[in-house]
């Protein structure tokens, strides 16, 4: 699937506009980006670093703590519905070094 990335939550990671390919039904390992349905807001979609995995699903941290409206685990605890794991950056395209 594809999503496109909105807020500041991921800087410096990811961008506002950047899009991602997710692949679904896949492993997650600490440190890798996810895309994961908001709590309480199953219709919404977040990107998020996953931290740890406990019993009741994974801890999920912005990259940017900082960030105006940034919401993760620090909000809302551990989450359990995965939709996948961020497996590519495509778009914009970026030149090394810029």
């Amino acid at each position: 699937m594809r999503v496109r990335v909105e807020g500041d939550s991921m800087l410096p990671a990811l961008v506002p506009g950047d899009w991602l390919l997710v692949r679904r039904r896949v492993a997650i390992r600490p440190g890798d980006l996810v895309v994961a349905r908001l709590p309480g807001e199953p219709e919404r979609l977040i990107v998020k670093r996953a931290q740890w995995h406990g019993d009741e699903g994974w801890w999920l941290e912005s990259d940017n703590q900082r960030a105006s409206g940034r919401r993760d685990s620090w909000d809302f605890g551990p989450v359990s519905d995965i939709v996948g794991r961020v497996v590519l950056r495509y778009w914009p395209l970026r030149i090394r070094g810029r």
